[in-house]
């Protein structure tokens, strides 16, 4: 059997008992962080080193078994969920932060590198990467660098994406190629680094990354800003950004998110407020006092209804953590939870508030929204107790899809497509486009056994039918 013989190459390749065919072990790679159907792979490959994961999937490529690579598992559309008669290719030992280089502003790490342990590593050397999923602590980069992982810092500093400068990576027939460069500038050739990031995992196996830091600010300042209505929040990011004020987070809860988060704020909402932006300031130190109170006064004057600074970094803290955790508090007010990572236009931001108003009425879904909303994006979430219920969910899920589209948005701003929204992203892309993208991973993956099943609508239909 070609499975049976691939896995006995693997295990040859690696140290004894990398290759793990215990069911209790397969059930906990099983699923991710998302709603996906759970698939039970038929090994799990716990692999240590590049020229392991070359063995792998040397092996995987010659009798065709199809190969999931997984890092922390924190994904939110199924993307490290396995196919049928799969392996999944688990990453989570090489965790290693390799090495920080001051002098070059930068960082090389193995893909099992938890985030926050990268954060923790730079800042107490006075440096900086700015990309922060609310995961942080939980969640490894080689999944940030699959998803492009964006988070609240990304209105001021971007995605991660805008802090690789390149790679080692394992194609699927076990070639191992080193992508981009370590220097800030570089235009050799394709920037297939850029590709990489974002792949999903359908290309290849990121085995290391160098990423670019910058300084760490000086200062950090925390403002609670509640506002009246959902046009007040669109004007008040537009104001700060007409007075020269780019926060390096602006975070917003509308009025559903604000009501369960209130109690873990610790603080009194000011009576008609109908949401909340948490606003985060940065620089030097001399400098912020000045433009916390010129940002106040903004929020003021665009509407706001009070706005209270944080007094303490343990304040700080306590409103960040209840932000962090706003995901896993929503998953307790209800049996059944999904949240729809979306993008519009600054500008539309209050039409799409409004529609998301419109579509809970509708279908008679309670729908808290949260999210970045200096940049747009938004997620959109859908809690419901019945399974009777779960058609109506489904409608509303492809009628929030539909009007984000009609608003010029986009499906994903940093959770990626995956299983889940895979049977949508013709809503957003030409058959023409989706077809180019899949030529391109028949030139990386030729056979088609690199995370098959996620992103391109035909081929999740194949493996994972109707999401």
């Amino acid at each position: 059997m070609a499975l049976d013989q691939a896995l006995i190459a693997m295990a040859r390749a690696c140290p004894s008992g990398a290759v793990v065919r215990d069911t209790d072990i397969l059930e906990s790679f099983s699923r991710d962080e998302s709603d996906a159907t759970p698939q039970l792979p038929a090994a799990v490959v716990r692999v240590s080193s590049t020229q392991e994961v070359s063995a792998v999937l040397r092996a995987a490529h010659e009798h065709r078994v199809p190969v999931t690579p997984r890092a922390g598992g924190t994904g939110r559309v199924g993307g490290a969920v396995p196919v049928p008669g799969g392996i999944v290719l688990a990453t989570g030992g090489m965790n290693r932060l390799k090495g920080i280089e001051e002098s070059d502003l930068l960082a090389v790490v193995e893909p099992g590198c938890i985030t926050g342990h990268l954060h923790e590593s730079v800042e107490a050397r006075g440096l900086f990467y700015p990309p922060d999923p609310n995961s942080l602590d939980a969640c490894a980069l080689g999944g940030n660098l699959a998803a492009n992982a964006g988070g609240p810092r990304a209105f001021k500093y971007g995605v991660t994406r805008e802090y690789v400068l390149g790679m080692e990576v394992v194609l699927a027939d076990g070639t191992i190629l080193q992508l981009g460069r370590r220097t800030v500038k570089g235009v050799t050739g394709y920037d297939l680094t850029s590709l990489m990031v974002g792949s999903e995992g359908t290309l290849g196996v990121i085995t290391e990354a160098t990423l670019r830091l910058i300084a760490k600010p000086e200062a950090v300042a925390t403002l609670l800003v509640f506002l009246p209505d959902h046009d007040t929040v669109a004007r008040a990011i537009q104001q700060s950004i007409t007075k020269r004020i780019v926060p390096r987070c602006m975070e917003l809860l509308d009025s559903v998110a604000l009501s369960i988060v209130k109690p873990q704020v610790g603080l009194d909402v000011p009576e008609g407020s109908r949401a909340m932006l948490l606003v985060e300031l940065d620089g030097e130190a001399e400098q912020l006092d000045q433009i916390v109170a010129t940002c106040g006064n903004t929020m003021i004057d665009a509407g706001a209804l009070e706005v209270l600074v944080a007094t303490s970094p343990s304040e700080r803290a306590q409103l960040w953590r209840a932000r962090r955790e706003l995901s896993y508090t929503l998953r307790q007010q209800a049996n059944h939870k999904l949240s729809e990572d979306v993008v519009v236009p600054r500008s539309q931001m209050a039409a799409l508030l409004s529609r998301c108003r419109g579509l809970a009425e509708r279908h008679e879904i309670v729908m808290p929204t949260y999210g970045h909303a200096g940049d747009g994006n938004l997620h959109v979430n859908f809690l419901w107790n019945h399974e009777d219920e779960r058609p109506g969910v489904d409608q509303a899920i492809r009628s929030l899809f539909e009007e984000v589209v009609t608003l010029r948005g986009t499906l994903s701003g940093e959770h990626g497509i995956g299983i889940m929204k895979a049977p949508y992203l013709p809503l957003e892309q030409s058959p023409a486009l989706i077809g180019l993208q899949e030529r391109i991973k028949d030139v990386f993956d030729p056979r088609g056994i690199l995370n098959p099943g996620k992103i391109f609508p035909a081929s999740a239909k194949r493996f994972h039918g109707a999401c």
